[in-house]
């Protein structure tokens, strides 16, 4: 509540629209981390709350304990999710979405870049790999898994060229295809990479269901849909 109180002074506003409970706190018990964030909600500090990176069993014990409870249950999750990283989006949630109307505003759209082509030939200077402090980052575009993405990012750009796009809009197209996301974060480093993220809301129309199949033959990491027992 304390943090809540203290980012409102830092932003100078008297409520936000969402807060996130940031990654699962495992020494709290949820109900306590429940009644926290309805506290907040009904002091008029925030309109909803939501988790960020949270399993689907945790999500599901956070909505349990409101409906038991009468308190008010968490109504978003944010999850990292591109077209390199999918099981926890289009598997693990997969029954959220219709039980509990949950929503996603997705982080890592570009895969902390590597989807907008720029690492394809080496690590241009200026760029996070290349910075004090994101050697982390750096050994990630080295490896050997890393190395087998980036020859799909070519592959990926071939299919952005026929549409007349960059690969980063082709990207971020993606995420926003899938029906159960419902924001994505993007960053920038520059104003015009901002003006050009944006040109992806007016690529989705584009991604057919022949271009949806050309990139899942590229990536072939879909995951299994998850079985159903009802």
């Amino acid at each position: 509540v304390e943090g809540v109180d203290a980012a409102l002074q830092r932003l100078q506003t008297d409520y936000v629209d969402l807060v996130f409970a940031h990654r699962p706190d495992i020494y709290t018990p949820i109900e306590e981390t429940v009644r926290a964030f309805n506290h907040v909600i009904n002091q008029g500090k925030a309109l909803y709350w939501g988790t960020s990176e949270w399993s689907a069993a945790q999500i599901m014990e956070a909505y349990a304990v409101a409906r038991r409870e009468h308190l008010i249950p968490p109504q978003m999750e944010q999850p990292q999710y591109n077209m390199f990283h999918r099981e926890r989006v289009e598997a693990e949630y997969a029954h959220l979405y219709d039980e509990i109307g949950l929503g996603t505003t997705i982080w890592s759209p570009l895969s902390s870049g590597l989807l907008t082509g720029k690492y394809n030939q080496g690590m241009p200077e200026g760029t996070r790999a290349t910075l004090a402090g994101y050697e982390w980052l750096r050994s990630r575009f080295e490896d050997e898994e890393a190395v087998q993405r980036i020859a799909q990012v070519g592959e990926l750009m071939n299919i952005a060229d026929e549409l007349g796009i960059t690969v980063a809009q082709l990207a971020l197209a993606w995420t926003l295809k899938n029906p159960h996301i419902s924001t994505t974060i993007t960053g920038a480093s520059k104003p015009q990479q901002i003006i050009e993220n944006m040109k992806a809301l007016d690529v989705v129309a584009q991604l057919t269901d022949d271009v949806m199949e050309k990139i899942e033959k590229i990536l072939g990491n879909k995951p299994p849909a998850p079985q159903s027992f009802r």
